[in-house]
């Protein structure tokens, strides 16, 4: 699933998102999603997010939710 659409993504979330310093590689970094940056309902670039290490990056994928790991 693509982290397009804010109305998918919600705290909890293990996600793979690109830190602002990997956007040229596209290197994902996993984490877990602490709170949601982005207002708008979607976001062509991917929904940006602070991970619960405190990292703050664009979902390019959600890879599972608490319960499903």
């Amino acid at each position: 699933m693509n982290g397009n659409l804010r109305s998918a993504i919600r705290p909890g979330l293990r996600v793979a998102v690109v830190l602002k310093q990997h956007q040229r590689t596209g290197t994902l970094t996993y984490g877990t999603v602490k709170d949601i940056l982005t207002k708008s309902p979607n976001h062509p670039h991917g929904i940006k997010v602070r991970l619960a290490d405190g990292q703050v990056g664009r979902v390019q994928q959600i890879v599972a939710s608490n319960n499903e790991t």
